[in-house]
């Protein structure tokens, strides 16, 4: 298994980082430049396109995966490991599923990226974002909530795509912040997959190892003071993939005697669905547009509490982990009655995220 693991991460890894160096270079000579405004932290113009080399770092590694099956899968090399067959027979058989889903993923990566270089309107965003969930719904990428009628199933995981696109839009407000939030909710998400159950999901497991190493790759140019931004193109690609995956990856085992296991990715993101949800709420009282940029969120709170941006940054990163731990433990646990202890620790971290939220800004001296 650790193989596996480092088979993922490391290529993914590099060619995520030299992807996103080379989009550095070229970045200002396409115009491809993120300009400061009252919105946001940076006061310099820095070049985005960093979702670019996000993209980079899961796809090719993934291509070459597939190519290298297509030409060895039938005859494979004798230095592989005892139990590598196996698992690469494995990935093989849903492999079209995963080619889907990275295809709508990248569809709206580009549409983000056209967005980076000229603002769109959130209308055809969200329609295309709609249609990409709707495709990969239609290629059996759903969930079930254990209902007998599809319907229902199928609407829940068009909405569950649409969300979590949004909330990792939402939370690129500060360096490091939504790419590293992904890279906690992804190694999290491939630690379920690969020990839950009485026997791996391999193919989601490698997907959130892979897009584990694009990330840390990206984070190398992106953590404060940030070099490059992922923009649009990077937070669709994100939202989009973590959300199918999570999908794809069932999270019941037989071991759970109780249905109490599908709350575990709610747990693993609940910083982000919290964000966009009290965010939402926010402009919609105020009579504003959901999709209007501002300094609404739990970072931007922080910061006006007096946090430097990096130490607000860090601090959420630490509440996503702990939820992550919750939504660990929770999967871990046979029965509803188990259960209560980590989802009552989810809670207490969003309590803990609401009261902040809550207090008054720090005076400027």
């Amino acid at each position: 298994m650790g193989l596996f693991v480092l088979g993922c991460l490391l290529p993914a890894f590099w060619v995520s980082f030299l992807a996103t160096w080379m989009v550095r270079a070229l970045a200002p000579r396409w115009g491809l430049i993120d300009k400061p405004a009252a919105r946001k932290f940076h006061v310099t113009p820095t070049p985005l396109g960093g979702g670019i080399g996000i993209w980079c770092g899961v796809a090719i590694p993934l291509a070459v995966a597939q190519v290298a099956y297509l030409l060895f899968g039938k005859n494979p090399p004798s230095w592989l490991p005892a139990g590598a067959t196996e698992i690469l027979d494995a990935v093989a058989y849903r492999a079209p599923q995963l080619w889907i889903v990275v295809g709508c993923a990248t569809v709206l990566a580009i549409v983000g990226l056209m967005d980076d270089f000229r603002p769109l309107g959130w209308k055809p965003r969200m329609v295309l974002q709609f249609l990409m969930a709707i495709a990969v719904v239609i290629s059996g990428v759903r969930a079930t909530v254990f209902v007998q009628n599809p319907w229902i199933g199928g609407g829940l995981s068009v909405l569950w795509f649409v969300v979590l696109v949004n909330s990792f839009n939402f939370l690129d407000n500060m360096d490091g912040l939504s790419g590293g939030i992904a890279l906690i909710v992804s190694g999290v998400f491939a630690t379920m997959m690969l020990t839950g159950g009485s026997e791996p999901r391999w193919l989601v497991a490698g997907f959130f190892l892979v897009l584990a190493g694009s990330l840390l790759g990206f984070l190398c140019h992106n953590w404060s003071p940030a070099r490059i931004f992922m923009g649009d193109a990077g937070s669709y690609f994100i939202g989009f993939s973590i959300a199918s995956m999570t999908v794809l990856g069932t999270f019941y085992t037989k071991e759970a005697t109780d249905r109490h296991v599908m709350l575990a990715p709610f747990c693993v993101l609940a910083i982000p669905l919290y964000d966009i949800c009290s965010v939402v709420i926010l402009r919609l009282r105020e009579g504003r547009s959901p999709f209007q940029p501002d300094k609404r969120h739990f970072s931007h709170r922080l910061v006006a509490m007096g946090l430097r941006p990096v130490h607000a940054v860090l601090t959420v990163h630490l509440a996503t982990l702990t939820t992550c731990l919750g939504g660990i433990v929770l999967y871990s646990v046979p029965t509803w009655s188990t259960s209560i202890a980590p989802l009552a620790m989810v809670a207490c971290v969003l309590l803990i995220i609401a009261v902040l939220e809550s207090a008054p800004r720090q005076p400027k001296e």
